[in-house]
């Protein structure tokens, strides 16, 4: 199973201030508290960890199709973090995703996978020949084919992806 999400950094500039009291609190763990106050860059930190969880949850929405806000209920644990890049771990309950992060000046775009050995099978697809299931979940019509994509937009930017 795929999920994906995107962080335009300057719409996020407008719409959010993230540094508002209390906010940090509520979205995220003490550890990962931790991370967003040691990093060099908090601002970013935040949006890498948001984008970690969103792309995660997508993945739980599709297994369990449950819907909720419950960020804190999503751990993230970044497991190495370079300029433009970073991989980490997503736990929900007992499920656990798997992260890669491109981080450029303009954006964050997270993918999440729930097999560690698909995420190196991550395409870019153009967004045509999608369906959506009953819980409004998408799927790549192939043929006759059904193939997991995920869809996240953002400001200026807009993410499809799948498996290979």
């Amino acid at each position: 199973m795929i999920g994906n999400d995107i962080v335009d950094l300057a719409q996020s500039r407008l719409e959010s201030r993230w540094s508002r009291k209390g906010l940090i609190e509520k979205l995220f763990t003490p550890p990962e508290q931790q991370l967003i106050k040691n990093y060099h860059d908090p601002e970013i930190m935040v949006w890498l960890l948001w984008s970690m969880k969103e792309a995660a949850y997508k993945i739980y929405y599709r297994q369990t199709k449950i819907r909720e806000f419950s960020p804190q209920k999503l751990n993230c644990n970044l497991i190495s973090i370079k300029d433009i890049e970073a991989f980490g771990e997503v736990s929900c309950l007992e499920n656990k995703y798997y992260t890669q992060s491109i981080i450029s000046p303009e954006s964050i775009h997270t993918v999440a996978v729930n097999d560690l050995k698909e995420i190196n099978n991550v395409i870019e697809v153009e967004k045509k020949g999608i369906i959506k299931d009953e819980f409004g979940i998408p799927y790549l019509k192939s043929s006759s084919l059904l193939k997991d994509i995920s869809i996240s937009h953002h400001g200026r930017f807009e993410k499809v992806v799948t498996y290979k």
